[in-house]
């Protein structure tokens, strides 16, 4: 895979299925490689497989699709170029999109009422007005601004810590049909200090539930409450009590139970890793009632913000040896049945009419949408072609070991055509996503790396999964190099204090989270391996400081070092469709390891091409 390639990557998101379960639409994102900008648009197709996938919407970033009950309406979020995203409503036999918000700070998710003329969802209010256009709102029009908790949230292009997220609810007039109509004003049911999120209705519309942070100056533990409230913003109550940390409640159909993800009991929040279940409730209030055992079934990371229920029971992401697996969990408590398995990562889920359908990624596709039925499971798309035609997506292996204290470690290696042996790239990571397309990991072995990927706890089960894998014939042990991003970088870091086996590093983005020893270890101690580290100007505050005290540190010591800053960018901006950076980034990593780490793959008039300072700094590659 070539650099230039992501323009031909297709990621889809978490489908929408229409109330009879013929339909499923998803927003399928792509790299308009012009703009620099992530875009998105909604994409249709049969869930019988009769006709292929076909574009729905023209918007410059549409996402978050959700059908009215009745089937007539799309709703969905549509942001242009330099705004926030609004909620939009398209007639699901056809027309025109409509507008229905003009949030500032931008709305989230659509959830329909069940009479299918209400929608909710959840928006920050400016401090200049609840609701409305008001000129000027930005990061820089906003007066001073005392912050008083833990948190660093990053919402669209800014920090907004202190304006919490609420519920709004948005009734469509009567005669919603005609354009001419003023949008409905949304009504605000929530005035809370500290963030909402993942609404949901009662069967009989009389009722919401919704997700609320605690209030804590300090911020320090994760305990996220159940609350409800009525739609007219009367009879406010907790349903949970105290001590869980909650996600995506979802009301059964008869409405008398909650169905929720949940740490039942998250304490103050300095355990290490408390482990996610499926649990139900009574709607009135009660105990939560797991549904899996969390000693055999690990949530996948990253789940989607709502429950989604299907027959009596609650669909399931768990993640299984890099995989993530569909489960169908029964709500009555029966044994959990097995949907979709294998060397699979299944991104998202929804269900409708006895139809599943789900996004599925693997090693040579980002995703597709998959149904699954009683008659069995069908492949309903093929956005992962035009990347697969090009012949330059290499497939994986996986690798098992046991660390030295007895825990197994599993990490993915993908290597170049031929006998080798091939230097090695080393990327540590912090996720999940062992069985899934990594851009990244196609370009470097398209130039001539072998990759192996892990997810490990600790330095010592990454040393460990590398010694067993470099007793391949095909990898070269003498000729390593590491990369670490978020938590990864972390220990990248740490593994470059202890060890000077690498012939070159790459730090992306180290933790904040980090103590005053391993603040030292950073500053102080990476050996003397040339390190290239890399940040994002719009990453959170202690994030960018540590990236900028590492490159320091290593330039103090006379260690070769580069610090590689994205001007206007940052981590959590996706959602905005705001400049990524992402060719520019493959292309300053192949330059870096072509000084270091040169491979015989790499024709020379190319690398040197792809080196000259003025191609990298253009700005169609680095605005």
């Amino acid at each position: 895979m070539l650099p230039t390639d992501l323009a031909l990557l297709r990621v889809p998101g978490t489908p929408a299925v229409s109330p009879d379960g013929r339909i499923a639409v998803v927003a399928v994102e792509w790299l308009d490689l012009d703009g620099d900008a992530c875009r998105s648009q909604l994409w249709a197709v049969p869930t019988d497989g009769s006709a292929p996938a076909r574009p729905l919407t023209s918007g410059q970033r549409d996402t978050d699709p959700a059908f009215s009950p009745d089937g007539r309406w799309l709703a969905y979020l549509g942001c242009e170029p330099g705004t926030r995203p609004q909620i939009l409503v398209l007639p699901a036999a056809g027309g025109a999109p409509r507008r229905l918000t003009a949030h500032p700070l931008g709305a989230g998710a659509p959830v329909w009422a069940p009479d299918s003329r209400r929608l909710a969802y959840v928006a920050r209010v400016p401090e200049h007005g609840r609701y409305g256009t008001v000129p000027g709102v930005g990061p820089a029009a906003e007066p001073p601004r005392l912050i008083t908790t833990a948190s660093s949230r990053l919402d669209g292009v800014g920090f907004w810590p202190d304006r919490p997220g609420q519920v709004f609810l948005l009734e469509l007039p009567g005669d919603f049909t005609d354009d001419s109509s003023p949008p409905p004003e949304p009504v605000q049911l929530t005035a809370s200090d500290a963030d909402c999120t993942d609404v949901a209705w009662r069967p009989d519309g009389a009722e919401l539930a919704f997700v609320r942070a605690r209030s804590d100056p300090a911020e320090a533990h994760l305990v996220r409450e159940v609350h409800a409230v009525r739609p007219d913003g009367s009879g406010l109550r907790r349903v949970t009590g105290s001590g869980a940390r909650c996600a995506g409640p979802a009301y059964t159909p008869d409405g008398t139970t909650i169905v929720l993800t949940a740490v039942p009991d998250a304490g103050d929040g300095h355990a290490a890793d408390p482990t996610d279940v499926p649990c139900t409730m009574p709607v009135d209030g009660g105990p939560l009632r797991p549904l899996l055992d969390p000693e055999r079934y690990v949530l996948a990371a990253g789940s989607p913000g709502s429950t989604v229920l299907t027959g009596g029971a609650v669909l399931v992401r768990v993640a299984r040896g890099g995989a993530v697996d569909l489960l169908r969990v029964p709500l009555d408590g029966g044994p959990p049945e097995v949907l979709v398995e294998g060397s699979f990562t299944v991104h998202g889920v929804s269900a409708a009419a006895g139809v599943v359908v789900a996004c599925v990624g693997h090693d040579r596709s980002a995703g597709e949408l998959v149904a699954v039925t009683g008659a069995g499971r069908r492949l309903l798309s093929g956005f992962g072609r035009p990347l697969g035609e090009t012949g330059r997506l290499h497939r994986s292996a996986d690798v098992a070991v046991t660390a030295p204290d007895g825990h197994p470690v599993r990490g993915w290696v993908t290597t170049p055509p031929g006998p080798g042996p091939h230097p090695v790239l080393l990327a540590v990571h912090g996720g999940q996503s062992g069985w899934s397309l990594s851009d990244e990991t196609q370009v470097l072995v398209s130039a001539g790396y072998a990759v192996l990927r892990c997810h490990p706890r600790a330095a010592d089960d990454v040393e460990a999964l590398l010694d067993s894998a470099l007793t391949a014939p095909e990898l070269d042990g003498t000729r390593v190099g590491i990369a670490g991003s978020g938590a990864g970088g972390d220990l990248a870091v740490h593994l470059l204090s202890r060890t000077d086996r690498f012939a070159a590093a790459v730090v992306e983005r180290p933790a904040a989270a980090l103590a005053a020893e391993e603040r030292t270890v950073v500053g102080a101690s990476t050996g003397t391996t040339p390190t290239l580290v890399i940040q994002a100007e719009g990453d959170r505050a202690a994030s960018a400081a540590l990236g900028e005290e590492l490159h320091a540190g290593l330039l103090h010591r006379g260690v070769p070092a580069e610090l590689l800053l994205f001007p206007g960018d940052g981590h959590e901006l996706r959602r905005t469709g705001r400049p990524r950076h992402r060719v520019a980034r493959l292309e300053h990593l192949l330059r870096w390891w072509d000084r270091w780490l040169p491979t015989a793959a790499r024709d020379a008039s190319a690398v040197a091409d792809e080196a000259a300072p003025d191609r990298l700094n253009t700005p169609q590659h680095a605005p």
